[in-house]
């Protein structure tokens, strides 16, 4: 991405005339007044009459009201039946008009993203104008539900707008009249938008509207007031039904500035946001990772509350509450993992792709208490629910019927006391694990300081792990009974049959469990209200009863909770649209002028926006605050999991089980403070960036979203990146000693507060540049001689599990797919491995095509054969090689000839013109190999059956024999003899002396020695060693680097050998394997030093096909290593910017992934702005103002973070349940 700087338009001039045209349409409901083309003035009078109609037919039924010729029941439902008739004829001539069209288009959903096409209008009922202003539903059953609609809505709003009741209520004939005309505005808005024409909305949750609910919407938000104004009407004098009347007759009139302005949410997000705040707030539940287990979750908890209204007895009840609050505090979701395997309680690590087939799982998690539910953990939870219901049976019994109107003298007393001193050490001894203290303001001189390594870490933090174990066993095993015991003796108990007291105590007890940190802060709060008053009553306070106070008081530091975090965000980004120099854009004074002036309508704006739980929207992350539409805290409607993964989401899908298992010990220690549903997290390691963000919150568990960022890193990317790693040096490499003032946390106005450093099993990625390495001459020449030690070190360790009955290669050998160097333009075949075998693909230079209709295998049955000019003489040709195909595909293509080309015989030894390298691969794949279809393409080999039998010296020798395939490479007799003194005897001898007693067992000596000096045995393996060196063209030494890199990458120029050598997919994958491990032997001895002996060669070998994966990036094989968890990991590169090429290495190691908590207030509202910006505004330019590097909200990085389609995230886990006991 490129930076733009701080002025780069906010929407381009395309964009804004788009904007300009949607937003008058979803201010008035959907008529389009601004069309952006020349339209016939019928077109905006048809769309004006429409809009009005709802008016004229509830002016109909108020005229006839108030002439006294109809009742007002009468007229409404005759405005209604008026309506209803309208709304039925507008449906006819929408469904005519699609009938009628002369092209059959189908009805999809609308695309909120792309603008409307220009239409050619004939006449005003014509039917391509009918579809323009009502396009009609899609289907039948909206067509019949939203007309009914209609005219409920017409009757019951022109009964909601009499003037007669108008009256009753300001009595007032000038208001009544004024709140009439504007209520009737209102009232048409939400006609036209159910029945004629829906606008798009600002408040948008998802991103298409499949079953057709925005239309409902409006709709819905009048029968709300509408159903108050009927509670008023029928129900005695309630001053509160009139006051709320009152007051909504008069918002009445400002919902089409609502609606326009996106406060108001949709129907899906406006229930699930209902439902998580009924839940948290008045059931004691938690929010829910997705809405299928919020609303399972709801409906039980919800039925809990009304069997507690019903229990007679007040003992029951409270032994109802805490048994039904402990178990659906508990992590449900492992009972469904019982019967499975242990990684099935862990979740599904595996990001979502549409379509792809999951990844290999990451390792099992630790099997460590919590991870499944056993028979530990049963035992455990068993045990203390019988505890907390004996003990809140017997102290209820004995003691709640005892109880003083004081709490210093009543037995509420010392558990009182207990419960402030317990308040106090759990969060003295929370605050003492993380980096900062006090709101991230100041450094904690406890925790420790300028890490070196992960070992002396874990010896500096030995003593917080201790005070952890004790915050640990106070929070989740002494507090959750001393609040028990507080509610069991609770006076207030005794009035539990009224509804408030019964939700308040269903809720009480619930969040005992549920959240035990924040049930013991509520508690102390309602605590020391009390020991303030004293002797004193506090007649509206105590009349609420201790459920519904601990309610309140909940509820209360929610809100205030998210007011100070929305301040911080606002200020932050006040300031730094000055203070930032790349920031400040021309307007950057002006709105900060405006802001100043008006900063007693930003307070309610922020105030508002906590107080609904809703993210505050800066627009275009602009300091213009609005007031977004409540959702739930995943802030996205679809379900968590959902990515856009490339190469690099296996190291985060790796990484993932163990970041797992050190995020468990960091909730339990809370080192990260506190576990509130909706907290957002940063890690970093190297280029590596982790959100995580926790999804629930329960008794024992957590469960968190893990998602990793891209690591090809652009512009944007890096200069917050680089920031993250500021923010991050400051807390955890600053001197041991630090003075006063240098104790301050210098980056508290970031969005990011460092919280701690977490060990974590991640790879280290160290790449480095081959110059000097595979440039060099003397270090070609030794590859040549390293390569044959290689080879003929696998061709014995093949024999030896052969003969154990293994497979040949082991599963981590080698990777799938070569990849396709710059000269090779040809398309490659796929094979399917055996189950346990791992093979590569080379990409023979020009001789390989993919099958199908456009490729030149489709002209397979030409022949030049049968020309004109006469048959041809012979030609050699050069075969189309393969590995072993698919089932069902040939094993052996020949490609064809272009029919009427000319073929030349030159010094390519009378090889085809076709089989050369093209000059240019054009689309038509001219330069093909030909291939004379009549012939074998056995005639160049001997057939098996012609090879001699060995007659080896040694009946040992029989197990390293080699198959009689690898012994028929078409090669001259002499130019093998010629090489045959490369060949390594010593290092064959030894190779069987270290190999042999795996195969014989115990050995003599004898024997031993009659197996090295079996000369038919050593002239066999020298035989095929040196025709696969001669088939790879490395005969006089490797050439150059391009031709090093091009083996190493299975791109196998043309040889004389290669067709023989390909044919045999095991000796061509044992050779290719050897190549990079002959290389991989050559970086290592060019870095370390040269091998000093055989033994070490053979060990280092040994090592390579145990600990090491070598083969290359793109390769399946590289994929499942790192999943799987390979120590090493090594891959050649060529940087074609640089000209250079690199090695790249992965380790394994345990390394510190420093982690850190973001304002959730500003991902919630730069999430919402772009929402709004891509969905509403349609906003998609990639280098837009609001995707904009910015230190400070690291606006890059939380764009990125966002689901998909809106976001990018490379990697997202399934929901992971993690344990924190």
């Amino acid at each position: 991405m490129v930076r733009m700087g701080p002025d780069v338009p906010l929407l381009n001039e395309y964009k804004q005339e788009f904007f300009w045209k949607r937003f008058p349409q979803t201010v008035l409901g959907g008529p389009r007044f601004k069309l952006g083309y020349c339209a016939p003035p019928y077109v905006y009078v048809n769309q004006a009459v429409l809009f009005l109609a709802p008016w004229l037919f509830g002016g109909i039924g108020t005229l006839l009201c108030q002439l006294q010729l109809l009742q007002e029941l009468h007229a409404a439902v005759l405005s209604g039946v008026l309506m209803f008739g309208a709304a039925a004829g507008v449906q006819a001539l929408a469904l005519y008009a699609a009938r009628s069209s002369s092209t059959v288009e189908r009805l999809g959903a609308p695309n909120i993203l792309v603008d409307e096409e220009e239409v050619e209008f004939t006449h005003c009922v014509s039917p391509e104008t009918v579809r323009f202003i009502a396009p009609g539903k899609r289907f039948g059953v909206n067509v019949v539900l939203h007309t009914v609609l209609a005219g409920v809505l017409c009757g019951f709003g022109t009964w909601y707008v009499f003037l007669g009741r108008l009256t009753a209520l300001y009595g007032s004939i000038g208001v009544s009249v004024v709140v009439f005309v504007l209520s009737w505005v209102t009232l048409c808005i939400a006609e036209y938008s159910l029945i004629v024409n829906t606008a798009t909305e600002t408040a948008t949750f998802q991103a298409q509207d499949t079953y057709e609910i925005t239309p409902l919407t409006r709709p819905l938000y009048i029968f709300i007031f509408i159903a108050i104004d009927l509670a008023d009407r029928f129900s005695d004098s309630v001053p509160e039904l009139q006051l709320a009347s009152q007051v909504l007759h008069v918002l009445f009139l400002f919902l089409p500035l609502l609606w326009a302005l996106g406060i108001l949410p949709p129907l899906d997000a406006l229930l699930l946001w209902g439902m998580e705040q009924a839940l948290v707030f008045g059931l004691g539940g938690s929010p829910m990772s997705s809405n299928v287990r919020l609303l399972l979750m709801f409906g039980v908890s919800a039925g809990v509350a009304v069997c507690n209204y019903f229990i007679p007895s007040t003992l029951g009840v409270v032994l109802f509450s805490i048994s039904m609050g402990f178990l659906l505090s508990l992590d449900l979701s492992q009972v469904s993992t019982l019967c499975r395997g242990p990684t099935a309680a862990f979740g599904d690590h595996a990001f979502r792709t549409g379509g792809a087939p999951p990844p290999p799982p990451p390792p099992p998690p630790p099997s460590s208490f919590g991870w499944n539910l056993g028979c530990r953990e049963l035992l455990l939870y068993l045990s203390l629910l019988l505890v907390a219901v004996a003990e809140a049976g017997l102290l209820h019994h004995f003691l709640g019927s005892a109880q003083s109107q004081s709490l210093v003298i009543g037995p509420q007393a010392p558990v009182s006391y207990l419960l402030l001193i317990l308040f106090c050490l759990c969060w003295a001894l929370r605050e003492i694990q993380g980096a900062y203290v006090f709101g991230g303001v100041f450094l904690n001189p406890l925790y420790p300081k300028g890490m070196s390594s992960v070992q002396t870490f874990k010896q500096r933090n030995r003593g917080l792990y201790i005070a952890a174990a004790i915050r640990r066993v106070l929070l989740y095993f002494v507090s959750p009974f001393a609040m028990v015991a507080f509610l069991s003796m609770d006076k207030s108990l005794q009035l539990l049959h009224r509804a408030a007291l019964s939700v308040g105590f269903t809720r009480a007890f619930r969040v005992v469990w549920q959240s035990s940190e924040d049930a013991l802060l509520q508690m102390v709060v309602v605590v020391l209200v009390r020991l303030a008053a004293g002797n004193n009553m506090l007649p509206g306070w105590d009349n609420l009863g201790t459920g519904v106070q601990l309610l309140l008081v909940g509820l209360a530091i929610d809100r205030v909770t998210q007011f100070l975090a929305k301040l911080k965000f606002t200020l932050t980004v006040l300031v730094t649209s000055w203070t930032e120099k790349k920031q400040r854009r021309q307007s950057a004074g002006t709105l900060l002028a405006l802001n100043a002036s008006i900063c007693p309508l930003l307070l309610a704006v922020v105030t508002l926006s906590a107080l609904l739980s809703a993210p505050l929207l800066p627009l275009f992350t602009l300091p213009i605050f609005l007031v977004g539409f409540p959702r739930p805290q995943r802030s996205w409607p679809g379900p968590v999991g959902t990515a856009c993964p490339c190469i690099d989401s296996i190291f985060y899908q790796q990484m993932s089980g163990s970041l797992a298992s050190a995020l468990r010990t960091a909730f339990a220690r809370g080192s990260l403070g506190s576990l509130a549903p909706g907290s957002h997290f940063l890690g970093r390691f190297q280029d590596r960036m982790v959100w995580i963000m926790i999804l629930e919150r329960g008794y024992g568990y957590c469960t968190v979203n893990i998602k990793g960022l891209e690591l090809q890193e652009t512009s944007c990317h890096t200069v917050e990146a680089r920031r993250v790693d500021e923010v991050f040096e400051a807390a955890f490499e600053r001197p041991e000693h630090l003075g006063f003032t240098q104790g301050f946390n210098l980056h508290w106005g970031n969005a990011l507060t460092p919280c701690a450093a977490l060990a974590v099993r991640v790879y280290s990625d160290a790449r480095n540049v081959l110059s000097g390495i595979i440039d060099s001459h003397d270090n070609l020449r030794k590859l040549q001689d390293d390569f044959l030690k290689v080879l003929v070190w696998l061709l014995i360790r093949y024999c030896v599990q052969r003969h154990k009955g293994f497979l040949w290669i082991s599963e981590d050998g080698l990777g799938v797919g070569g990849r396709k160097s710059q000269s090779s333009q040809v398309a490659q075949t796929t094979c399917n491995p055996p189950p346990e075998a791992v093979i590569v693909e080379s990409n023979v230079s020009s001789l390989r095509f993919r099958q199908d209709s456009s490729s030149l295998t489709s002209f397979g049955d030409w022949s030049d054969e049968d020309d004109l000019f006469g048959p041809q003489p012979a030609r050699r040709t050069v075969a189309l090689v393969t590995a072993e195909a698919q089932p069902g595909h040939t094993v052996l293509q020949t490609g064809a000839s272009l029919p009427g080309s000319v073929e030349m015989d030159s010094l390519f030894e009378n090889m085809a013109l076709s089989a050369l390298q093209p000059l240019q691969p054009l689309g038509l794949r001219i330069g093909m190999p030909a291939v004379d279809n009549g012939r074998s393409t056995e005639v160049f080999r001997e057939s098996p059956n012609s090879v001699p039998h060995l007659n080896f010296s040694c009946p040992q020798s029989e197990v390293f024999n080699l198959p009689t395939g690898w012994r028929t490479a078409p090669l001259l007799p002499s130019r093998l003899l010629q090489l045959r003194p490369l060949f390594p005897e010593d290092w064959f001898r030894f190779t069987l002396g270290r190999f042999g007693p795996a195969v014989q067992g115990e050995t003599s000596e004898d024997m031993s020695k009659a197996l090295k000096e079996d000369d038919a045995l050593k002239e066999l393996h020298a035989q095929v060693a040196l025709s696969c060196l001669i088939s790879l063209g490395a005969e006089s030494a490797f050439t150059s680097p391009s031709y090093v890199y091009r083996l190493y990458c299975g791109d196998v120029p043309w040889t004389e050998g290669l067709e023989w050598l390909s044919s045999s997919k095991e000796l061509y994958q044992l050779s290719l394997q050897a190549f990079r491990f002959s290389f991989k032997l050559l970086f290592d001895q060019a870095s370390l030093g040269p091998l000093e002996s055989l033994e070490e060669l053979f060990s280092t070998l040994e090592e390579y096909e145990r600990d090491w994966y070598i083969g290359l990036v793109t390769e399946k094989g590289w994929h499942d290593s790192v999943l799987k968890e390979k120590p090493f990991l090594f891959s050649l590169g060529h940087d074609l910017a640089m000209g250079t090429y690199t090695g790249r290495v992965l380790s394994l190691q345990e390394q510190l992934v420093q982690v850190g908590r973001l304002n959730g207030e500003g991902v919630r509202g730069q999430w919402a702005n772009l929402s709004w910006e891509l969905l509403y505004a349609t906003n998609d330019d990639e280098e837009r103002y609001s995707i904009q590097a910015h230190p400070f909200m690291l606006r890059n990085l939380t764009v990125q973070a966002a689901d998909p389609p809106l976001g990018y995230p490379i990697y997202s886990s399934a929901p992971l349940h993690f344990p924190c006991l």
